[in-house]
């Protein structure tokens, strides 16, 4: 059954009017889901259980079982839920000065592939439906309720396992209702959705007359590069990717910022810093760039840049007036990037009982190594 979370409030209007009842029942649980955040429709004490009942009957409330709950240093937590058909999907509750964001996934599995990013690492399986992603945010709210009380989700990230915008149906309508003032009523522009460059889409985003922040991944500065990390950019090449970039732009008037992992000896070097800011150059007030220091996945050979590379890179970029900042790591002492939680745990079970090769036992050392290097500086 469909999650009663896919429902947008004038779907839920629809369907209390096709069942002969009152379309302001809708606003009353609308207002259970979202202001109240119960977790079973009985605790919705002032509707009749003559809706109640087709409720139950039509609608599951949370899709999600808790599979697995981890808690970092500082306090980001990451969750792995299960789904009805068994697939596990991760949710990541990080917390900021101003304020706490959620990062929420879209898809079981990517089919973007990118050589870096764990996510990739399972084909993609299906699309997350509405409800599914909306549970995520619902979910870490009542977390909340129960050991913060007081404490709201403010900001939004979709920035988890798959690619939003191969799933664009159900990522607006997730939007449209997390973003509802009689619901969650969580600012547009506390909203951020993340593309791999998907060009087409970007077009249709910016015609979608909402104040979402959009955010790319590119990771590297030319079509040589980007294409070796990035298969995406074989289909949507970096003048198709900007050509809708600047679209979406001069459409919106709003700024884009540009998501860069700094990988070594792949796309760090001083020159890559220079084809950067050269790209950026015709768009530097309304353009951002996140440096991203790598997280190791234990099934690539790709390692971190280090330090020093990371600070030339950032000087090269902001002494070409490029806005940028090192983007702060959360969670380091967990598999808080994307996509690690679940291939952990589903390496685990397929490697249940054989020995870890030499190549197995470098690689987590490596990591280890780089985690305590991270939480010592």
């Amino acid at each position: 059954m469909k999650s009663i979370y896919s429902l947008t409030q004038e779907d839920l209007k629809d369907w209390m009017i096709a069942q002969g009842e009152k379309n302001y029942r809708a606003d009353q649980i609308w207002q259970w889901l979202y202001r109240q955040h119960v977790g079973s429709f009985e605790e919705m004490t002032n509707i009749p259980k003559k809706i109640l009942q087709p409720l139950s009957e039509n609608f599951v409330f949370s899709p999600l079982k808790t599979e697995i709950v981890q808690r970092a240093q500082d306090k980001t937590t990451k969750f792995l839920f299960e789904l009805h058909d068994h697939a596990m999907i991760e949710t990541v509750l990080m917390y900021h000065h101003y304020g706490v964001s959620v990062c929420v996934t879209t898809q079981i599995g990517c089919n973007i592939g990118c050589k870096f990013c764990a996510s990739g690492l399972i084909p993609k399986v299906r699309d997350l439906e509405t409800g599914e992603i909306v549970a995520q945010i619902m979910f870490i709210q009542r977390y909340l309720d129960q050991h913060e009380p007081g404490t709201k989700v403010s900001h939004i990230v979709v920035m988890g396992i798959g690619e939003p915008f191969d799933n664009y149906e159900n990522v607006m309508n997730f939007l449209r209702i997390v973003n509802s003032d009689k619901g969650l009523a969580i600012g547009a522009r506390h909203i951020t959705v993340s593309t791999s460059g998907l060009a087409p889409k970007i077009r249709q985003f910016a015609r979608e007359g909402i104040q979402v922040n959009l955010a790319v991944s590119l990771h590297a500065p030319n079509n040589e590069t980007r294409s070796s990390i990035m298969k995406i950019n074989r289909e949507y090449p970096i003048e198709e990717l900007f050509a809708a970039i600047y679209e979406y732009i001069e459409i919106t008037n709003r700024r884009v910022t540009f998501e860069y992992i700094m990988i070594d000896g792949v796309n760090d070097t001083p020159q890559h810093a220079k084809e950067l800011v050269a790209l950026l150059k015709p768009m530097l007030k309304l353009s951002y760039v996140n440096l991203i220091p790598y997280n190791p996945v234990l099934e690539n050979s790709f390692e971190r840049s280090s330090a020093e590379n990371i600070a030339k890179f950032f000087d090269i970029l902001m002494k070409n007036k490029v806005n940028c900042v090192v983007r702060k790591e959360h969670g380091t002492d967990i598999e808080a990037a994307c996509g690690q939680l679940r291939s952990q745990y589903e390496r685990k079970k397929r490697e249940k009982g054989r020995p870890r090769t030499k190549e197995e036992i470098r690689q987590a050392s490596n990591l280890r190594r780089q985690r305590k290097q991270v939480q010592q500086s």
